[in-house]
């Protein structure tokens, strides 16, 4: 049953010679990896006009300088990621770039920066786009964690299916987000060109007394929200068709002029309009209805700004599988991350980042304001690292024209660590957590680095003096009755040495004279040993009897434990007998030089 729900919501398994053919055409990549930061045009003017009303309406004219300094923003990190993809066409962005040029406790950071980013991306897409359906349908505003919650379900399944299908059913709408955009940027400009708009904003240059500079680098900073994203590109360049860094490339570029127009656009419109952020009603959304007024245009807008917005979650379902496999790679994650599932994804990354982003809506009750900071500021650090690795990597290899190069990284660098001091300044009080998650996820990952080299150090053998160690074999089965099941055991066991013991632990004398007289009436050729338990324990005698024979033979044979076990033919009948087995397995686990097995006896009703 649950083989066939699998089949139905995945689709069929995919061979791993299939691999090529998941992989991106630039058409495709361009929606599933910009996404996320051409979304971000749905909520990175409403940002700075947030914190610039604080001021007064007269400060909103502030955003139009403040969207030019984002806009140069974006064009310095494009350049530097463009160098990043020909430097280090593998993938991986930040952390590969930090760790091979900043060593491995930077690159930790800059990956575990990201790897919690993309957990963010998923929690604040999904928040943002619920904000845009209850601003179309208010009544629905009470219902925004069920929501968002659905919409990551869905985007898991999808994503589990493979990149190619996932990539064509994110393809149709991000490109129509796109269009529409523009659509809307053409018409508002021309109804404001032919004297449309009527709203009475203040004049470019308005004096504002309690404006601050203070001010001014939170609402820049707040800003910067819309350039997240950027990166994802770099990091999944192995999900491209090849040329793979020539294709990565060419995507990063056409994003970047696509993002800058869009946000250039909903800026000025946002300005002409005097739009003021308002709880109910996304920026976007006061946009559109201004323009086109509450009509069908309207509701469909909103319809797909909602969706590209659940949408730009997929950047992170494309980027955190491999990034998270790069980090088990080197044994900082669990070697799960690197196992390819049925549809050729790395479905443990993308079930795990699904389930932690859900976890995220519901604790932040689906607020995105209180998301968008952290979220801003765990982008910006693998921003700010990655530059100062390609700062390391010019100087140190100065290929042909590498001044530069290293000119353009250098501006990014101090660009991004401005950025970033102005988020920890100004916003301190919503990204302090920060500062005590990310060393916690550090530590974490040297301790699962730890366990896998004490691991590798134990199992390491020396070819040439370490050899099989040929003993004996003593085989005790811990018995129950007379059963099936345990002459099955017995069989197998009798198979393997003549030397086999059975064992029953009794709690009254009654029993236990009656497990005798059974034991000798079928007289199976394998002696029985009878201990009796004061307490109602069958795991402690049985501990201590197994210990006295390991004591008396482990040092002339193996000693096996065999397990008779009986199992039902439907599951739920299993819970209707006790599961004494198991226990006995699981307690037997931990004692060492002991090999524990199951013997499986089936049954057929």
């Amino acid at each position: 049953m649950v083989s066939k729900v699998k089949r139905l919501l995945i689709g069929r398994p995919m061979k791993s010679n299939e691999l090529d053919h998941e992989k991106l055409s630039k058409v495709k990549a361009l929606a599933v990896l910009s996404s996320d930061a051409l979304s971000s045009v749905a909520y990175g003017t409403e940002q700075i006009l947030i914190v610039l009303v604080a001021a007064g309406f007269t400060a909103i004219w502030y955003s139009l300088p403040i969207a030019l300094a984002v806009l140069g923003l974006l064009a310095i990190l494009i350049l530097s990621y463009r160098q990043t993809i020909f430097a280090y066409p593998q993938g991986g962005g930040a952390y590969i770039v930090a760790k091979t040029n900043l060593g491995v406790h930077t690159g930790l950071l800059a990956g575990g920066s990201l790897l919690v980013d993309y957990i963010l991306t998923v929690a604040v897409s999904a928040s943002a786009g619920t904000d845009a359906i209850t601003s179309a349908f208010p009544g629905l505003h009470n219902h925004s964690v069920l929501i968002a919650v659905t919409v990551i379900l869905l985007l898991t399944i999808v994503n589990l299916r493979g990149v190619t299908e996932s990539a064509s059913f994110i393809a149709i709408p991000v490109y129509l987000f796109v269009v529409s955009i523009f659509v809307l940027i053409i018409a508002g400009v021309f109804k404001y060109a032919t004297g449309g708009a009527h709203a009475q904003v203040p004049e470019i240059g308005s004096a504002v007394s309690n404006v601050s500079m203070f001010l001014l680098l939170k609402a820049f900073s707040s800003g910067c929200s819309a350039l997240t994203g950027v990166e994802a590109v770099s990091n999944a360049i192995p999900n491209f068709k090849a040329p793979a860094e020539k294709n990565a490339a060419k995507t990063l570029m056409l994003m970047g002029l696509i993002l800058g127009a869009m946000f250039t656009g909903i800026t000025l419109l946002a300005y002409w309009y005097g739009i003021m952020p308002d709880e109910k009603a996304t920026v976007v959304s006061q946009i559109t209805e201004s323009t086109f007024g509450r009509g069908g245009l309207y509701f469909f807008i909103q319809g797909i700004t909602a969706v590209i917005l659940f949408l730009a979650a997929n950047t992170a379902y494309s980027a955190f599988p491999l990034l998270a496999f790069m980090f088990a790679k080197d044994k900082y994650l669990p070697h799960a991350f690197m196992v390819r599932g049925d549809r050729l994804g790395f479905s443990n990354g993308i079930i795990f980042l699904g389930v932690m982003s859900a976890v995220l809506v519901a604790a932040f009750h689906g607020n995105t304001e209180g998301l968008i900071p952290l979220y801003a500021v765990g982008v910006f650090i693998p921003f700010t690292l990655s530059q100062l690795g390609m700062m390391v990597q010019w100087y140190r290899t100065k290929p042909k024209g590498w001044q530069s190069k290293f000119a353009v990284n250098t501006v990014g660098m101090l660009t991004t660590l401005t950025i970033t001091l102005i988020f920890i300044i100004t916003k301190f009080s919503s990204v302090w957590m920060a500062f005590i998650f990310l060393p916690l996820v550090i530590i974490v990952f040297h301790r699962i680095h730890r366990h896998y080299m004490n691991i590798a150090d134990q199992l390491r053998i020396c070819p040439a003096t370490d050899k099989p160690c040929i003993k004996g074999s003593t085989v005790v089965v811990p018995v129950a009755g007379v059963t099936r099941a345990v002459l099955h055991s017995i069989s197998y066991a009798k198979s393997l040495t003549e030397n086999v013991v059975a064992v029953y632990v009794g709690f009254d004398e009654e029993e236990i004279h009656k497990m005798e007289q059974k034991w000798e009436e079928w007289n199976p050729g394998v002696r029985l040993i009878v201990l009796r338990s004061r307490y109602r324990s069958i795991i402690r005698p049985l501990v201590k009897f197994i210990d006295t024979v390991e004591w008396k033979t482990a040092s002339t044979d193996h000693i096996t434990v065999l397990i008779p076990q009986f199992v039902t033919k439907h599951w739920w009948q299993a819970i209707l007998h006790n599961q004494t087995s198991l226990f006995i397995r699981s307690y037997l686990m931990n004692q060492k030089d002991i090999v524990i097995a199951t013997v499986p006896y089936h049954l057929h009703k």
